[in-house]
């Protein structure tokens, strides 16, 4: 009453009207539930838990990452899988979707006809509708969801989803996350908002293929993500290095980034050029993003997030402080592997806050 201006007739109406449509449901009122003592009690509801839930989908390259949360974004249920996108297709990666959110519904004991909304994290480009340029790997990756899954389905890019889900933790109104593992992708807020373009293609950092050298050293642009170029750098050369290296010890075919990482904590002088190599770049990165957007805040997103402070720290010992203008800061997410399915669930929640009237919620359960 005291947002609305509406006398408590009208509220209560309308309060009646969101029980009998399935979103609140009343509590004990306030004499009952011991808040108030005097007058006349105030009658209390709250949102009701059978509503619905919500469905988030990271529909990655080689793994799938689904959560289930409730109205208010607790997370009731999580799974995970690996898959081998070119050898299911479009068609079974939409199957494979479908099983996982039916498993991960089951392990709550909610069913589909529950879902009010699924939001699916696709690593390509994404337009306002849903659907990605073309290109064989592009649509790949954007299957066709919403002929596989049940009810309201909404694709949208994954780095995009990861800078969502940045956002809601720190919230920061110019904001670059990028999102990077085996590519590399960026989610940029400027001004309070997610920048997409015509065809989704912000943030996509195709610049890194034809950035020069400028003042930073040389490395070789496109965009690989870190822990492709960390594991594709170490595999070149880690038997030509001259010299006993803990990388050595490393079986050829596992190196990973974390291996590098670790390797480059302990000393070994061939990591550590890893590491200056990587910083470089992200420094570079930085530079661009700031001058272009004015970003006040870079945010290294994923998997590789939680060893990549290393990286962060030579980055920043190469960002210029001469330039006149203010540096972004240089952070980890601490979201890790889960961001950009955590961002498939907060984009779904502000949704279904946004236009309740687009959604039917569950009067009943059977």
């Amino acid at each position: 009453m005291a947002v609305t201006g509406l006398t408590r007739a009208t509220v209560l109406g309308v309060c009646g009207d969101l029980v009998n449509a399935g979103w609140l449901e009343e509590v004990d009122d306030s004499h009952s539930a011991g808040r108030t003592h005097k007058g006349r009690p105030a009658r209390r509801y709250q949102l009701r838990e059978a509503a619905g839930v919500v469905v988030g989908l990271d529909a990655g390259e080689s793994y799938f990452t689904t959560i289930v949360a409730d109205l208010r974004g607790r997370e009731l249920a999580v799974r995970r899988q690996s898959i081998d996108s070119h050898a299911l297709g479009r068609a079974g990666r939409g199957v494979s979707a479908r099983e996982l959110i039916r498993l991960t519904l089951h392990d709550v004991g909610r069913a589909l006809d529950d879902v009010l909304l699924t939001v699916v994290g696709v690593p390509a480009p994404v337009d306002a509708n849903g659907v990605s340029p073309e290109g064989e790997f592009w649509h790949l990756m954007n299957s066709g969801f919403a002929s596989h899954l049940h009810g309201m389905v909404v694709v949208e890019n994954d780095a995009n989803l990861a800078a969502v889900a940045e956002r809601a933790h720190e919230p920061s109104a110019n904001q670059a996350t990028l999102l990077t593992g085996e590519r590399f992708g960026a989610g940029l807020i400027v001004d309070g908002r997610l920048l997409r373009g015509p065809r989704g293609g912000a943030g996509e950092m195709r610049f890194l293929d034809t950035l020069t050298a400028s003042k930073f050293v040389p490395d070789e642009g496109s965009t690989d993500g870190f822990g492709a170029l960390a594991r594709k750098w170490a595999r070149s050369r880690i038997h030509s290095y001259g010299g006993e290296t803990t990388l050595r010890h490393v079986p050829r075919g596992e190196i990973n980034a974390e291996d590098v990482f670790q390797a480059a904590g302990e000393g070994d002088p061939f990591a550590e050029d890893i590491i200056a190599r990587l910083g470089a770049r992200l420094a570079r990165i930085a530079v661009v993003l700031s001058s272009l957007l004015d970003t006040e805040r870079v945010v290294i997103a994923g998997g590789i997030s939680r060893a990549i402070e290393p990286v962060l720290e030579h980055a920043r010992s190469l960002l210029p402080t001469d330039s006149g203008a203010p540096l972004p800061d240089l952070v980890a997410s601490r979201l890790g592997a889960e961001v950009v399915v955590k961002g498939a669930i907060e984009s779904a929640l502000t949704r279904v806050k946004r236009e309740p009237n687009a959604f039917l919620p569950r009067v009943t359960r059977t």
